[in-house]
């Protein structure tokens, strides 16, 4: 009977164990489809002016002196 109690035992905690490793991957999916690595360059896909960083200023003060790198 105690064999039995063990082996029951056992088997709980390797499913309790899959299932926290599932939940675990799934959450990692979500955060790796969160990011778009794919996306292209800014400066290729964008207009300049436009990018990420216009909001520093930075695009604004290259617009004004007409130097773009």
């Amino acid at each position: 009977m105690e064999t039995l109690i063990t082996l029951a035992a056992g088997a709980l905690l390797i499913a309790l164990g899959m299932r926290l490793i599932h939940r675990l991957n799934e959450q990692h999916d979500a955060r790796i489809a969160a990011y778009h690595f794919s996306d292209p360059f800014p400066a290729i896909s964008r207009p300049p002016g436009h990018g990420h960083h216009s909001s520093t200023g930075q695009a604004s003060s290259r617009r004004l002196t007409g130097i773009w790198l």
